[in-house]
């Protein structure tokens, strides 16, 4: 999923890319549904990995639901990282209040049912929404064929613990450099979600990127790559290219 972006950092990073514990190519029998009843869970796996693979500090990016688990990792351990890239994150899906995450509870609650009775139906038809970019169909079939990929009792869980999480309250507590990277139409992450980030993260960065769907590092990857050397160098982190 970040074979458009990481080339353009490999040039002067270590690049580290890993499977969440129950999806890709990682160890089924490790998902511990106890575990990862929380975004914790994936967390703790991501110090995990650090401790085995990183000299020092370490620059993390991550997509959606793994950026908010980045964010936990980077609170938990902040003398650990420089900066945290967050491409369409959401502290929380749901509306609340003044809060527009961009949808009802009702809405999640009928999405996760749905998805409980035919994983696979579901699959085929969110996965093209998702990732929107409709000049690129082939994107859409790739995601669908990722979460066709995945089994589906894993997927499920994975799903409700990710839509009903809320970790606004989270997010003061940053202390790590973040840049938000959203699209300018998200169906997932809208606007406001991005512009609530950046008022709640203390000295983070807004980056729209024009572009329609929850990807863009996959339908936008150069404005994507743009955004992300920007706000690296800003931070003496990256080269000038």
């Amino acid at each position: 999923m970040w074979r458009y972006l990481h080339p353009d950092f490999a040039n002067r990073h270590k690049i580290v890319l890993f499977d969440l514990v129950g999806s890709g190519q990682s160890d089924l029998a490790a998902y511990d549904y106890a575990k990862y009843g929380s975004l914790h869970g994936y967390a703790a796996d991501l110090l995990e990995i650090m401790d085995e693979f990183a000299s020092g500090p370490i620059i993390y990016v991550g997509h959606s639901v793994s950026a908010m688990i980045g964010m936990l990792a980077a609170i938990e351990a902040p003398e650990r990282f420089v900066a945290n890239v967050m491409v369409g994150p959401s502290p929380s899906f749901i509306n609340d209040g003044e809060y527009v995450g961009g949808f009802t509870r009702s809405d999640i609650d009928g999405l996760l049912e749905t998805l409980e009775s035919n994983y696979l139906g579901w699959s085929s038809t969110m996965a093209p929404v998702i990732m929107g970019s409709p000049d690129q169909p082939e994107l859409g079939v790739e995601l669908t064929n990722s979460f066709c990929r995945t089994d589906p009792e894993i997927a499920k869980h994975f799903a409700r613990v990710t839509f009903l999480a809320d970790h606004r309250a989270d997010l003061a507590r940053v202390t790590t450099p973040t840049l938000i990277l959203q699209s300018s139409d998200d169906l997932l992450a809208p606007l406001g979600v991005g512009e609530y980030m950046l008022a709640q993260i203390p000295g983070s960065t807004l980056s729209v990127v024009d572009n329609v769907g929850h990807c863009p590092h996959l339908s936008a990857p150069c404005a994507s790559v743009d955004a992300t050397k920007a706000f690296l160098r800003q931070l003496g982190l990256t080269d000038h290219g």
